[in-house]
């Protein structure tokens, strides 16, 4: 076969697995993204090392799905960036900063001190820290949805600290990488010249979102170009995040996050999360979860390692219920909402994986430790929605969703589901 043929082969398969046992992850109460993430472990050396089967010879066959994933992820940012409701997270706001906070600064430590232990560099500590430290909006949202507790105390702070965490962790990955990059000739001087190109590519990307992105949509919404808003937004979301990394030495999902945060402003937002969905989770997110349990390998986990893991996944459950839940109950929430807060904050989800693949990519962890994490980033997903269920079957929230239709409209917004 040409290579072309081969890649559409293989792009069918894969698809065909995500969806499917999505699909059956969904029917047995789990997140669909935890059956895409298993399929893509089974079809990966971890058992069938699908890849490396005698009937597909290109080369580069590997690379270019690990590429169309990449798009996945951007586009995986963009939309947490368009979920992002303001007046919801305002009432949240002393919440989510103090259990968003909090729920990166111990797992992050934790984390750290794990990595130190089993004999890692500090620099590898570190980054299995900001690993631990992620936590997913799309999986807390769907269990909340679930649940039917979106719109309650409870809800609104968890999707208020989910967002505050990753968006701390995004920024400490961006600076992490910054650092490590960095020549260590110019020492101080090169790290000050980092910070000062973030900071020049944030405030610029802030203020040119702000005032052209919410105008420009709404014209480009008026002309008779097909698909034209959407284009509009993937050309944003491109550039933004070419720009966090050319710019501002920053990871391309900051700047995917942060076009979608900046177009969620836009009166067009819902029409631009519908066509970006659709095409995001019919096709390139799939691929993206697919391709990370193809790039891992169970069999690479050796004693040592599992010993590691082990230590990581109570590092990962304890850091969040302790750090997330301490900072709800400093905020202002009751005991019970803080430990369901807590809890609500373990799944690791897409952005425990994104943490991963960079790490994997630019060669901070090895394969095995990176098995270890996707390990990690299952087993804390398929915790989360059981120990939520319990923790609000035990004694529910006492605030209830203000109406059947927002609690509708909440549960049809496309990047809630996959």
């Amino acid at each position: 076969m040409s290579p072309f043929v081969e890649l559409i082969l293989i792009l069918a398969i894969l698809i065909t697995a995500a969806k499917t046992a999505g699909y059956i992850s969904y029917r047995l109460g789990q997140p669909s993204v935890l059956g895409e993430l298993i399929a893509g472990v089974i079809l990966g050396p971890s058992l069938i090392d699908l890849l490396n089967l005698s009937i597909f010879e290109y080369d580069h066959l590997s690379e270019t799905i690990h590429h169309l994933g990449e798009i996945g992820v951007l586009l995986l940012m963009f939309l947490a960036g368009l979920e992002l409701h303001f007046t919801d997270l305002r009432k949240s706001g002393k919440v989510a900063a103090f259990a968003g906070g909090l729920g990166v600064f111990l797992p992050l430590i934790l984390g750290t001190i794990t990595g130190l232990a089993f004999q890692m560099s500090l620099s590898e500590s570190i980054f299995m820290g900001l690993v631990l430290s992620a936590t997913s909006v799309s999986i807390s949202a769907q269990t909340l949805i679930e649940l039917k507790v979106l719109r309650s105390r409870v809800g609104i702070s968890l999707l208020g600290a989910a967002v505050f965490d990753d968006v701390l962790v995004v920024l400490g990955l961006s600076i992490f990488s910054a650092l490590a990059m960095a020549s260590s000739p110019g020492g101080w001087q090169s790290i000050f010249w980092i910070v000062f190109r973030m900071l020049i590519f944030l405030s610029l990307a802030i203020v040119i979102g702000t005032y052209t992105f919410s105008p420009l949509s709404r014209f480009v919404n008026k002309l008779p170009i097909s698909q034209g808003l959407v284009a509009l937004s993937m050309v944003l979301m491109l550039l933004y995040g070419w720009a966090a990394e050319e710019i501002g030495q920053m990871a391309a999902i900051t700047g995917a996050f942060l076009a979608g945060l900046l177009l969620a402003q836009s009166p067009v937002k819902e029409k631009i999360e519908q066509g970006i969905a659709s095409m995001a989770f019919g096709f390139f997110v799939p691929v993206f979860f697919i391709d990370v349990g193809l790039r891992a390998n169970i069999r690479a986990i050796g004693v040592d390692t599992f010993l590691f893991f082990g230590a990581m996944v109570l590092v990962a459950i304890i850091g969040k219920i302790i750090g997330s839940g301490a900072g709800a109950l400093f905020g202002g929430l009751s005991r019970r909402e803080s430990l369901q807060l807590g809890i609500g904050m373990m799944s690791r989800g897409e952005v425990g994986l994104i943490v991963a693949s960079v790490g994997i990519t630019e060669g901070l962890i090895t394969q095995s430790i990176y098995s270890a994490v996707i390990g990690v980033v299952v087993i804390t997903t398929l915790l989360t929605p059981p120990f939520l269920r319990a923790s609000f079957s035990t004694n529910k929230s006492k605030s209830e969703p203000p109406s059947k239709s927002k609690e509708s409209a909440a549960s049809n917004t496309p990047g809630f589901h996959q």
